[in-house]
């Protein structure tokens, strides 16, 4: 199945790209949660304005990925959140948490859809979080969960 993607997806492409992917998988996942729309002749349009609104958004060179890297590496972030007795956390922190969390630290402004997360962070503790800037640059940072 043609679809347009609305949002970038890890491994499929940026938004404004015309994929072909398997129909389950665009049913299923991408057209539900919004980072798609299917394609037709009158959605080649669309395309045209969403890459206009992408190239607004997005880190137009390395060099400058690789600033907002650096900056991103040297901010300590600590997030405090509600917690148990045994350290585990009620619910997990967000993407968006974390965006806020650097954004509050010092740091760049960071899009929550670039953040990525390894694995749900539900624990207190040091934990490693991956910042896709730019196809080519990620961020690793270090994100501190204490109890609040």
């Amino acid at each position: 199945m043609k679809i347009i993607l609305t949002h970038e997806v890890t491994g499929l492409g940026a938004a404004g790209d015309v994929v072909d992917v398997k129909d389950g998988y665009a049913r299923n996942y991408l057209v539900p949660r919004g980072f798609a729309i299917r394609w037709t002749k009158g959605g080649e349009k669309d395309v045209a304005q969403i890459r206009r609104a992408r190239k607004i958004h997005e880190i137009a060179t390395i060099e400058q990925a690789n600033q907002i890297k650096a900056q991103l590496e040297s901010v300590k972030v600590r997030l405090a959140v509600r917690s148990g007795d045994a350290g585990r956390l009620f619910g997990s922190v967000t993407p968006a948490d974390i965006a806020s969390a650097i954004k509050s630290a010092g740091g760049p402004d960071v899009d929550k859809r670039r953040v990525e997360l390894g694995a749900p962070i539900k624990t207190l503790g040091s934990h490693q979080v991956s910042v896709r800037l730019h196809p080519e640059v990620a961020a690793n940072l270090g994100v501190e969960v204490v109890a609040a």
